[in-house]
Order: structure tokens, then sequence, then C-alpha cells
């Protein structure tokens, strides 16, 4: 692990922000420093990453707060318009319950009196002098706006969050559930106008506001927002006059085409960044907002001249920056894959060139590096105002360890046929066909995509022949919008099947020994795992379960815990007979078998974990040591953190231990290749 971490500084206004995890600490410093100042910094990179010039002003420490409280989580921080004060969130006891602070930046205080307990989110009005926060309810559902109440969301399936217009002139409230969504605008140049509704909510509609110029952009999975329609799940790009509000009529701009679809937006004033689901792989481009400004008729993405930004490989995952200035045109990102640590680039939108601005230091493991042909690319120190001589024709340069460890993108044919994406990960020199030791980490909920970016964490595991896969089930995000719902609700079944089909793939193809295969779930991804454990129990030989959640049928049965009506449209209502029954089918409490071998098992709670409540870590580990089989010398582990909760404690020397103490458990009960 490097010794200190940092980010490259990013403009903002005539501020350059960024942040660094100071020598020895274990949580990041949020700094800035006048843009018109920092040339002379700026010329060589370790300033940024020591973090010691005289000009630099610290806005937060994470490390003065962990060593105050003993506990810190950052949720959100906002500056004000002006750059004078930060609007901060803060979780000092691990319950996800947050305190906002301000903080006056000219003085470097925090002002006392803005103290406000249950805040989830907060924006500034363009006087920076006003700003509007959503409170939680009892069960942690955000649900009102505060001072002064603005808006009270009276359905507990709906949560609230607010959130700015990029170029900041509109205040939008958000109310979603899980499948649809309702937006309120506040205009945050004019309070006075109050609170306006864009669309009615609709079962299964949902839509995103963003403005430009007098125009309302809404990204939405329905043709038609704010009326009954079905929804094929595919996003479009649609737009209206401001004046015109409350309006149904919307001018439809940019429509689905067949193996692209649009997952989210980012605006700019003289760009759109679309992100992209391109055969089932992730994508970025840009369009020129003078091109859909003059758009007359819904198009595809493909006829608006789109400028596809180059990224390594297809197994990449890319991931925005903070992009918070409008006027800039200049997308940052960060990129990475399996086999590829960080690489943070600047995407510059109007030469349609790139930098690669800085990757992840990764200690004693030689790399290759790749060169990507980019004419006219505009240099780091250029972007920061920094000019500097070079070659037209300059090389850009990306590091990965793909001649190392393989990477390896197959599909498994399911028990109805569907094609199960996989991701297969390990070393070259280390793996052993057929005799390795395996894990394979699933999710499968949500709609989420299974984290693939690069983590150092698992060269141990691979340097010991290990294989390392992740199965992208049903009910996670997949190759299209329909991948969520099949394997959701009283389609949730399909995730298990599809765990189990990946497990024995793996088997099968030689990449793991048949009795050296490990699992592993986090969460709503442990139910996945469990329940697949009690389906085919011989399959798996190890199981990593983090913050299970494990009772399914009790949990949604009882409406006071925090995200059980949230969640009846993710998993069903069991009121209903027929969810419970289905429930039931799955549930990993309800379904241990009597009598047989499970495999090594450790279950790991948080004693304040808000999400899952640690007792069903608890009373399942005590049901499956009573149920199973006596004879065989698996062993069942529950460690409890008394300290943190649902995301754990959060320091990156703390991260490393527990990475620790999860490796070792695999490697004794698997041993290495």
């Amino acid at each position: 692990m490097p010794s200190k971490i940092s980010t490259p500084p990013e403009l903002w206004g005539p501020w350059l922000y960024y942040q660094y995890i100071p020598e020895g600490k274990e949580f990041p410093v949020l700094c800035r420093k006048l843009a018109a100042e920092s040339k002379v910094w700026m010329k060589t990179v370790s300033n940024y990453v020591i973090g010691s010039s005289k000009e630099e002003q610290i806005l937060l420490d994470w490390n003065e707060i962990a060593e105050r409280y003993g506990y810190v989580h950052v949720g959100t921080c906002r500056v004000s318009p002006d750059h004078n004060y930060l609007a901060y969130t803060i979780d000092i006891t691990g319950s996800e319950q947050f305190v906002l602070q301000i903080k006056d930046l000219q003085n470097d205080y925090v002002l006392p009196t803005l103290r406000v307990e249950g805040v989830v989110s907060v924006e500034w009005a363009q006087d920076s002098c006003t700003f509007f926060y959503t409170l939680s309810d009892q069960n942690q559902r955000p649900y009102s706006l505060h001072d002064v109440p603005l808006f009270v969301e009276n359905d507990s399936s709906f949560c609230v969050d607010i959130a700015s217009t990029k170029d900041g002139k509109f205040i939008t409230v958000n109310s979603n559930s899980r499948t649809s969504s309702e937006v309120y605008v506040i205009n945050a140049t004019n309070l006075q106008t109050g609170i306006q509704r864009f669309c009615k909510r609709v079962s299964g509609v949902q839509y995103f506001l963003e403005h430009h110029h007098g125009f309302f952009y809404v990204l939405t999975n329905s043709c038609n927002v704010g009326e009954e329609s079905h929804s094929s799940g595919e996003y479009y790009l649609a737009r209206c006059p401001v004046e015109k509000l409350q309006s149904t009529c919307l001018q439809n701009i940019i429509e689905p085409s067949g193996d692209m679809f649009i997952q989210d937006m980012d605006m700019f004033n003289e760009h759109l960044v679309l992100f992209l689901n391109k055969e089932g792989s992730s994508s970025v481009c840009s369009v020129d907002m003078r091109t859909i400004i003059n758009c007359e008729e819904q198009v595809k993405i493909d006829e608006l001249n789109p400028w596809f930004f180059p990224l390594p490989s297809d197994m990449c995952a890319i991931a925005p920056g903070s992009n918070h200035d409008f006027t800039r045109s200049v997308y940052r990102a960060v990129v990475s894959s399996p086999v590829m640590p960080d690489v943070i680039v600047d995407y510059d939108m109007s030469r349609r060139t790139f930098s690669v601005i800085h990757q992840e230091e990764v200690i004693n493991v030689s790399h290759n590096t790749k060169y990507h042909s980019n004419n006219g690319e505009t240099s780091r120190n250029e972007l920061l105002g920094i000019p500097l001589k070079k070659e037209r024709n300059e090389v850009q340069r990306w590091s990965d360890f793909a001649e190392i460890y393989s990477c390896q993108e197959k599909e498994v044919i399911s028990h109805d046929g569907v094609r199960i994406p996989i991701t297969i990960l390990f070393s070259r020199k280390a793996h052993k066909k057929g005799q390795s030791p395996g894990l394979l980490h699933g999710y499968g909920a949500y709609g989420e995509v299974l984290d693939k970016s690069w983590c150092g964490d698992r060269l141990s595991l691979l340097d010991h022949g290990w294989v390392i896969a992740f199965a992208d089930v049903r009910g996670g995000g997949g190759p299209d919008p329909s991948w969520h719902k099949s394997g959701s609700g009283m389609s949730k079944l399909n995730s298990v099947s599809d765990f189990v089909s990946c497990s024995k793939y793996l088997v099968s193809e030689g990449y793991v020994h048949q009795h050296r295969l490990g699992a592993v779930g986090v969460s709503a991804g442990s139910l996945l795992v469990a329940a697949a454990i009690n389906m085919h129990p011989e399959l798996f030989q190890a199981a990593i379960l983090k913050v299970p959640f494990l009772d399914v049928c009790s949990s949604l049965l009882d409406p006071t815990l925090p995200l059980t009506v949230l969640d009846y449209e993710e998993f069903g209502n069991p009121q209903l007979q027929a969810h419970f029954e289905y429930i039931l089918k799955y549930s990993p409490y309800d379904n241990i078998p009597e009598g047989v071998c499970c495999p090594a098992m450790l279950v790991k709670a948080s004693l304040k974990d808000s999400r899952v409540g640690v007792w069903e870590a608890a009373k399942y580990v005590a049901k499956i040591r009573d149920k199973t089989c006596t004879r065989c010398s698996s062993s069942v582990i529950l460690q409890t953190n008394m300290n943190g909760g649902h995301f754990g404690e959060g320091g990156r020397f703390g991260q490393c231990e527990e990475a620790a103490h999860e490796y070792a458990f695999l490697m004794k009960v698997l041993g290495e290749s």
C-alpha cells in the first residue's frame, strides 16, 4: 500500500479542489488552492501528493473527526456557489444518522448554531445564504425538506433526495421508489416562486431532470412521461421549455438504439455526456449541445455525431469525477478494470482528445504499458493552465497487468437457456487448471452491476493460484434493461439458479477444483449466496456472508424496520399470500437443509447496522449450527463489528485488516494452488 494517496486537483471556478490521505493516516483530507496561485505548485506532481504547500487550505479533515469520536463516515460535501461555505454531513456512530454542519471557509470555523440531526442530502441556492436539506424519518427514510417545510413525502415506499442542476439554476426534489419517480423543482435564483411539480408519478416510470438555457432535459424510461404507459425499461431523452414545466407534452430527442442503452447523463454548457450500455459493456460519449438544441425530431445517438471516449478495453469500468463546473469542456473520469489500476483521464470534449492525468501506484508488481495514439491531445499541465511545449502527435499511455493476470469474459447457460455473463480472473503463472481454489462473487439485486474495478487486495489470492470470478446474475445490472426485472420479485429464483450455474461452470471448465470453490456475498448478495448453498451445498466448501440479508420473510413482514416497505418492489410483499409462498422458497433462514454438510462459513455482522439487523446473522448462524451435519469439521464463524455500521469502519488500514482476515479464513479452508 502506498504511504500516501492523492487525487489530482480539479478546477472549479477560481479554485483547484483535491483530496489526499496523509502518510500514516486512515482517512482523506479535502483541500483547495486558488488556481491563479498554483502554477508553480503544479509543476511537480509530488507537491499535490504531499499536500504541504503553504497556499493549501484544508476544508475538511476526516482524521480529526475520527480521532475525536472514534468513528467517521462523511455522507456529502457541498461547497456554496460563491465558494465561501462548506455544507457537509457526518455520521459519528456508524448508525447512518448524519449530522449537517456548515463551515465558514473564509474564517475557517464551523458555525455552531447551524447543526441539524438526521440530514440525508443538502443543496445550496444561488445566493449562497440559503440551503435546502432532507430529513429522515424514524425508519431512516428521507421524506421531507426543511427548515421551513417545503415538501413531505407521505408514501413510505418513496425516498426524497435533493440535488442541483449542473448550472445551479434549479434545485430538484426527487421522490423515488425502487421503480418510480416524481420530481419537483425550485428556482434557485428566485426562491419566491416556490416549489412546483414537473410530472406526476406513474407506477414503473422513472425520470430525472437537468436544465440547460431555458429547457428542462428529461432522462426517462417512458416515451410519455406523466401518462399511464408501458415502460420498456429503455431510457429516452426528452425536453420541454421551463415555462411549460407542468406540461406532459415533451419533445422526445434521443430514442434507444438497438444494442445501445442510455444509463445516465451529465450536462454542460456546450456538451451532453451520456453513460451507455453498449452490447453489454460500459461506454461513454459526448454530444455537442448545439446538435441537441437543433433537433426537431427524435433521433438515435449515432445520428448526433457522438464522440465515444477512448477506453483501454471492453472490460473497463468508468466512473465520473466531480465535474462540478458547468462551463468546462473537459470531462474527468476514473477508468479501471480487474487487471488495470485506476486511471484518471481528462476528456476534452471540444477537441475530442484526452489526457491520462494519473494512475494508481501498485507496489512490487511489474506492469505492461499500453500506448494509445491521440493526435493533438491535451496534457495535464495544459488543462491546469501551465503551458508545455510538446510534439503534436504525443502518445498517451496507461499501464495494466494483463501479461501477469488473465481476465476473461464468458457466458454461462443458465437453467432456462439464458446466457449469464461471468468474469474470470487468475494469475497466468500460479493458476493450475483443475486444481486451483476459487472465489465466486455475486449480488443480483436492485439492478446494481457487480463492481469489477481494480482492487489491489485481490493480488494476494491471485498470486497464490486462486481464481476470482464475478457472476452478473439476473436481478443485478446486465446486458439490457430487463435484466433486473427478470431476477427480482416473483422471478428472484432466477438469480439463485444463475449463480448455481456459474458455480458449476467454474468447476466443469477446469478453472476451479470441484472441492475448492468458495463464494462471497454482501448484504443482498448474501441472500443469493446462502440460497444457493441451501439448494446445492455440495458445490461450495467455503462462504463469506457480509452484513447479510438472510431472514427475508421475517424482515419484510416487519414494516417498522428500515427499508422494509421500500423493498416490497424488489423482493415482494409477504403480506400477499402468493408473494409469501414464493419468498419462502428461497429465504435462506427458512430453507437450511437438515443433516447436510454445509461449507465453512464466515458470517460478518455489524452491531450498528441500520439496514440489516445484526440479529439476522446471529439467528442464521445458530440455526445452521443446529440443523446441519454434526460429523463434518466445517466451522461456522460469527464475527460482529461492535463499532461500524452497514459499510464497516471505513478507514483504509481497517479495510486492509478486514480483507486479510477474510483471506486468512479462505486460505485455511481451501488452501492455495
